[in-house]
């Protein structure tokens, strides 16, 4: 069992090869990938150091799977490359993820649509992940019908810049700009580019990922991606109204069984999801769970994960996870 991480440099894919650490995935080497720039240079997995190689050396060694977070256009170069000797490809950018015919993944939703044909499979956007692992199991019971959701993004969705300007802000240091504004002390409204519709490229994946994956093209969608001042990871204020009418504790009951969601809601007590607490955790917390009272069959969640991780690499991770388990690989 050989796996390539493509990126290895970066948040993300650092993240990914500390989640393959962590969870004790059995092989028999690791391959780092990164740009041209980085080849040749080292970094420790299990206590010892390992070569970072070129694409085309990672492609020559035929990973059986490769997990890929270098960027959409890194994506779309290499991926179907690494597809061609065999390789699956587990891909962290948005470059594959609305294709028909790519499975965009989270394993405790839609694992089982897998097939060993399968070689690029999409992991969703960080937002979406979180989002929908909360929503899975009332939609099977209560089925959505619409949805209003608001995100309150950690810098680390930014990457390595985004990190920078917030602790430059703060120690009053003049530096690169990852947002056209500060970030400290502010909230920016501005997740994206934007589109002609007047919502940015954030707020789509969430609405056209979000559908994709719950199997239902009918919901309705609509989100406001928000960039706040905090490392620890992404916060979701949920409205969702259902078809069919639900009991609270039903609801609670519902979440706390649902893999990889734990139910943080104890308002009495000061209980409920924080980004602080979130980060460097692979579940995904949900809590302020409550009924809105201005209209029927309508319910509040308040929703939190470390972006970094069941929002990009652990899910990714569990995607590998799951093909090793059903052999495919």
């Amino acid at each position: 069992m050989k796996i390539a991480v493509v990126g290895a440099t970066g948040l993300v894919g650092q993240a990914m090869i500390k989640v393959l650490e962590e969870r004790k995935i059995l092989m028999d080497a690791l391959i780092p990938v990164a740009s041209e720039r980085s080849v040749g240079k080292k970094i420790v997995y299990k206590n010892r150091e390992i070569e970072i190689v070129s694409m085309d050396e990672a492609i020559r060694q035929r990973p059986q799977i490769a997990l890929f977070s270098a960027g959409g256009s890194t994506s779309k170069m290499w991926a179907e490359k690494f597809a061609e000797v065999g390789t699956f490809v587990i891909d962290n950018s948005s470059a594959w993820r609305m294709f028909d015919h790519i499975p965009l993944i989270v394993p405790e939703i839609n694992g089982h649509i897998l097939t060993k044909t399968d070689k690029i499979i999409a992991n969703p956007n960080c937002s979406t992940i979180e989002l929908v692992l909360a929503l899975a199991p009332l939609h099977r019971k209560y089925k959505i019908r619409r949805m209003v959701v608001s995100t309150y993004q950690s810098v680390t969705g930014t990457g390595v810049k985004g990190i920078v300007q917030l602790k430059n802000e703060r120690e009053g240091i003049s530096g690169e700009m990852a947002y056209p504004h500060p970030i400290d002390l502010n909230v920016i409204p501005h997740g994206g580019t934007f589109e002609e519709n007047g919502y940015t490229t954030e707020e789509e994946k969430l609405v056209n990922e979000s559908r994709k994956i719950l199997g239902d093209q009918s919901l309705l969608i609509t989100a406001t991606v928000v960039r706040v001042p905090v490392y620890g990871g992404h916060s979701e204020s949920v409205n969702v109204e259902f078809f069919n009418d639900f009991d609270i504790e039903e609801v609670k009951t519902l979440l706390s069984q649902m893999p990889g969601v734990v139910v943080q809601d104890n308002p009495a007590a000061n209980i409920y999801p924080m980004p602080r607490f979130a980060e460097g955790k692979d579940e995904v917390f949900v809590g302020r769970i409550r009924r809105d009272f201005s209209q029927p069959k309508t319910l509040n969640l308040w929703v939190v994960s470390d972006n970094l991780l069941k929002g990009a690499a652990t899910n990714a991770v569990q995607i590998a996870e799951y093909l090793i388990e059903k052999k495919m690989v």
